[in-house]
């Protein structure tokens, strides 16, 4: 069965650093691309990060110039390095996966999303 697996959440301070990952097999890199997207309690899904189809990182206005997205293919991983935290950026962080065909960044448009992995800020 094809999956997602994530790690790297937890709890740290305003201000402080995690970085996530996100595992996959083989076959879901070699057809799809993995994006971020994150949950808080009370709101929506929200899109965080993807690398458009040209190959360039995409961020959401919250937290462009603090998380930076990056994969390894060698590895079957991709990362999200998360800088300058805020308490507002505590939420369960999935990452998912859409065809290479696909050019929305829509929940919709993900075939295969990670068990999710907890980010905590406090204050």
């Amino acid at each position: 069965q094809e999956q997602l697996v994530e790690a790297g959440g937890g709890l740290v301070q305003a201000v402080g650093s995690l970085k996530l990952s996100c595992s996959a097999s083989k076959r879901i890199l070699s057809n799809y691309v993995m994006d971020w997207f994150r949950h808080a309690p009370g709101k929506e899904r929200q899109f965080v990060a993807a690398f458009t189809n040209g190959g360039r990182a995409l961020y959401a206005d919250s937290v462009t110039g603090r998380f930076t997205f990056s994969r390894d293919d060698a590895e079957n991983t991709v990362y999200l390095q998360m800088n300058s935290l805020k308490p507002e950026d505590t939420a369960v962080y999935y990452c998912a996966a859409r065809r290479w065909s696909s050019s929305s960044y829509a929940p919709s448009e993900y075939t295969y999303w990670g068990q999710g992995t907890q980010v905590t800020v406090s204050s």
